[in-house]
């Protein structure tokens, strides 16, 4: 089973440029996407007949939002996280298949001058909550662009960055109470080393330079571990500032 995560920054952009012919040659079992920036009527199109679209979109519009694209209809499929201050902004999409939870989550952005960085803490606390209630019931994957780069290695320019956000004590913090709760990334499974990015400014020829950020993951269960076959970034794909992010699983 393939899944597969991308931050479209704007789905219908990314339609005018390559997001039909990318669904078509990778064609995931299912694609999580983050900051749709639309709804379902704003878009003018139509899907591949093999997948069942579900959306959570933002209430202010043009702004933030998550869908899921899947070829095998999940048994339920929920958004947010049941809380107002958290749901509004249309940034969780949670969808049960048979033997596990799917999460597709865009997470808050603390803001340049870390404004929202104190209710990104309450967020992460309340998203840990959320993820470990679903894991009462069955596993749990969750993915998408957390905003954040977990170690020294998820980044190009960690010194430089110490303080900024993304990069602060308390949101990799925040990551580690993830893992520390029994959620394993995926990526790090497979490759320990560095200079593998999803995000990349788009000044300074960043993405060509490979200056970028490790903000887009998949996490899963720690009992799901002996299913992972495969984590993966898909740098060449172009079409938003984030490249997408996969795994496969048995």
């Amino acid at each position: 089973m393939k899944l597969i995560s991308w931050n479209v920054n704007g789905l219908r952009a990314v339609l005018r440029k390559n997001f039909l012919e990318f669904l078509a040659k990778e064609s995931p079992d299912v694609l999580c996407l983050q900051e749709t920036k639309c709804t379902p009527d704003d878009v003018e199109q139509l899907w591949p007949a093999a997948y069942t679209t579900f959306w959570n979109s933002a209430e202010k519009k043009g702004y933030s939002g998550t869908a899921i694209f899947t070829k095998t209809r999940p048994l339920n499929v929920t958004p947010g996280i049941g809380i107002g201050e958290h749901d509004r902004e249309g940034r969780v999409l949670t969808a049960e298949f048979e033997d596990f939870f799917l999460v597709n989550v865009y997470v808050p952005n603390s803001q340049r001058e870390l404004t929202r960085l104190a209710y990104r803490q309450q967020w992460d606390r309340d998203f840990l909550k959320h993820l470990k209630k679903l894991e009462r019931k069955k596993p749990v994957v969750w993915c998408g662009d957390l905003n954040v780069a977990h170690t020294e290695m998820d980044l190009a320019n960690p010194k430089a960055n110490a303080k900024n956000h993304g990069f602060t004590p308390e949101e990799r913090a925040g990551f580690g109470a993830f893992v520390k709760a029994g959620f394993v990334d995926t990526f790090r499974e497979f490759e320990p080393g560095g200079g593998h990015y999803t995000w990349w400014a788009v000044f300074a020829n960043a993405r060509a330079r490979n200056i970028g950020w490790r903000l887009d993951y998949f996490l899963a269960s720690a009992a799901l571990r002996p299913r992972l076959k495969a984590a993966f970034i898909l740098p060449k794909v172009i079409g938003s500032d984030h490249c997408p992010v996969g795994i496969e699983l048995d």
